[in-house]
């Protein structure tokens, strides 16, 4: 008897497992400049983010701010992060989850899977040769989408090598942690020279923090902004968001 309630019970924790993913790329394909909000406890280069971290709360405010999809960062060397904040903010919301973290190996990709990931991001700059492949492939047998960040031409080109649908141009050096808007005007002229109809989703990464900042990167043709100190300082996020999306003063 307890036997059958048990495979009862792991029946349904089975079927969890199978749940439809959300698409990051469908995201970024609504009408309008998609935002992908981020949660992080802290960051290398300014430390703690927010003075209370209440990441349940960010969220929600998220959601109501008309978010896209919502970025989690797990590194817990270097961002505080962890797994089990993904896997707690599973439940909470339908938004597309972007595990954000520094993969190297396969395995990282299956334990996204199970953490409740519906993307993860994949660093060009980490994945030479046929391992940015190698990737990209186990995430897709396991229905989770990718974004693949590149900072250069190189890793440009590198990316463009594989069937990745969304592009994740970042505006910070990870050499130095400088921040310049240029890099995604750069890498977007290349994009287009490389791929004249282009198809894949493009997204701009770091450095935004304003509407200004936001409608230059609307303006030059990207499908969404990944954003994420501005929003964990703001004292409103939800507002920060609609700022974000041109739908407040």
């Amino acid at each position: 008897m307890i036997l059958r309630q048990i495979a009862s019970q792991k029946a349904l924790e089975v079927e969890t497992l199978k749940r439809p993913r959300a698409s990051l790329a469908k995201s970024l394909e609504a009408p309008g400049l998609s935002v992908v909000a981020e949660i992080k406890k802290a960051s290398p280069s300014k430390g703690i983010l927010a003075k209370r971290f209440e990441p349940q709360r960010q969220l929600e405010a998220y959601v109501r701010g008309g978010a896209g999809a919502v970025s989690v960062v797990t590194d817990r060397t270097f961002f505080q992060g962890s797994g089990e904040l993904l896997r707690s903010l599973r439940p909470r919301t339908t938004l597309p989850l972007l595990r954000k973290d520094f993969l190297l190996d396969p395995l990282q990709v299956y334990e996204s899977f199970f953490l409740g990931a519906d993307a993860v991001l994949l660093i060009a700059a980490l994945l030479p040769g046929e391992n940015l492949g190698r990737m990209l492939a186990t995430a897709s047998s396991l229905g989770l989408e990718t974004l693949v960040e590149v900072h250069d031409e190189g890793e440009l080109r590198h990316a463009l090598e594989t069937d990745a649908p969304v592009i994740g141009f970042n505006n910070r050096d990870l050499r130095d942690f400088s921040v310049n808007l240029q890099t995604t005007v750069r890498l977007l002229r290349e994009l287009d020279r490389l791929e004249p109809r282009r198809t894949r989703r493009v997204v701009a990464e770091s450095g935004i923090s304003s509407r200004k900042d936001a409608a230059f990167l609307e303006d030059l043709g990207v499908d969404g902004i990944l954003v994420g100190e501005s929003l964990m300082r703001s004292s409103d996020p939800a507002a920060q968001v609609r700022k974000l999306r041109g739908l407040e003063p």
